[in-house]
């Protein structure tokens, strides 16, 4: 007699993912206008401009470096909180013009509270997850970021020119409020302690060394996608292609949205390999087809193909981060699979503006699409080929 399937979308599910998505939204929202901001306000340079902007991912990753460690101590209902008072306290500080340094401080700490806030919000998620629907639901909590991405975008390149920048902090401060209270009405089930013992400094205590091999491939993957968040406008207008540019991220979320349920199945039912592999040939695909592009036909295609590849390719190692860890180390599992996204997306158009005015926007995307397809090779020698044997072992028990 079949069992029934545990039920995935409770009370609690969906107001994590809520809150994750009002996070989500806030964080893209100023990513694209913070520096707008620091130029108008502040006569900032360029070069200012990008460190406010890039500032903010920094304090992410060290927001993300404590609390992976430190969330099971405190309490994971805890530091959700914590983190969500810290973020809507910091917006606060968005309305104090008294210089480009202090909006500096602002950022870096602001992504701190995201940092901290974030982390509490993926390890409830994968907590909640019944273990036999664990890649469902991630890939379905991780779609509240995807439309974070879209929408934040969306509404802050909206409010720049309809309204004021204190407006657009107003509706941020906000936001985060919202999420505030939503999560007062989640209820965290408790965990059993581990039974070991704290030590002294160690690298494990900071990251989880059995989720590092599948996140140092999100990393790679997160480079890859990089060039395609920060240069895809500068490449539309190279291109003549900048009101067709305006919906991209709309057609990646689409894309994104209409897939994962699928792929967050398969995953359960046939493992990782059966999503990542064609997942590396879609993104590889869709950054070829975005080198090329030469009409809004192409780049939204392209736009498509990046989020059937790289959308479901995210939510999968995450999956496999948690998968591979035990219940006690979940957070720094979670802390660990972000702090290499967030190097990859963060550090990659760093390293990528150098290459750029060499190779110029066309084919530096070629190049992406070369170095996703060699990734590929990269997962199956740091987990593919694991899983096959592992997949291979079970299947060969259960014919027995």
């Amino acid at each position: 007699m079949n069992q029934p399937r545990p039920k995935l979308w409770t009370k609690d599910f969906i107001i994590v993912s809520s809150v994750n998505f009002f996070l989500t939204l806030i964080f893209y929202l100023l990513m694209v206008t913070i520096a707008v901001f620091a130029v108008d306000y502040y006569s900032a340079s360029t070069s200012q401009a990008g460190l406010v902007t890039g500032i903010f991912i920094i304090g992410t990753l060290i927001g993300r470096l404590y609390i992976g460690r430190a969330i099971d101590n405190i309490g994971r209902k805890k530091t959700l909180f914590i983190g969500l008072i810290f973020f809507t306290l910091t917006t606060l500080l968005y309305f104090v013009n008294i210089g480009i340094g202090f909006l500096l401080v602002t950022r870096f700490i602001h992504g701190i509270a995201l940092g901290v806030a974030s982390t509490a919000t993926g390890t409830i998620a994968a907590q909640i997850i019944p273990a036999a629907r664990k890649g469902e639901g991630i890939g379905y909590f991780s779609m509240s970021t995807t439309l974070a991405t879209a929408v934040g975008p969306f509404i802050g390149l909206l409010m720049m020119q309809k309204v004021s920048f204190q407006m657009i902090f107003v509706f941020c401060l906000a936001i985060g409020i919202i999420a505030l209270i939503t999560s007062f009405f989640l209820y965290v089930p408790a965990i059993e302690a581990s039974g070991v013992k704290k030590q002294g400094f160690q690298i494990s205590s900071f990251i989880e060394p059995k989720a590092v091999p599948i996140a140092f491939i999100t990393l790679a993957i997160a480079f890859g996608y990089s060039g395609v968040l920060s240069f895809i406008n500068f490449f539309a207008i190279e291109v003549g292609l900048v009101k067709a540019a305006s919906f991209f991220f709309l057609i990646y979320s689409a894309a994104v949205l209409v897939s994962r349920p699928f792929t967050g199945r398969l995953m359960d039912l046939k493992g990782a390999n059966y999503v990542m592999y064609p997942a590396f040939i879609l993104f590889a695909a869709g950054m070829f087809v975005l080198s090329t592009a030469n009409s809004s036909f192409t780049l939204l295609l392209a736009g498509a193909l990046i989020g059937l590849g790289f959308g479901n390719m995210q939510s999968c190692t995450q999956a496999v981060a948690v998968k591979l860890t035990p219940a006690h180390r979940m957070g720094l599992a979670t802390s660990t699979f972000f702090i290499f996204l967030d190097a990859g997306l963060g550090f990659g158009p760093y390293l990528l503006g150098f290459i750029i005015p060499i190779t110029g926007y066309g084919k530096l995307y070629g190049m992406m699409a070369v170095f996703v397809l060699l990734s590929a090779i990269l997962y199956y020698f740091l987990h593919g080929k694991k899983e096959a044997a592992a997949l291979k072992k079970l299947n060969t028990s259960v014919s027995a």
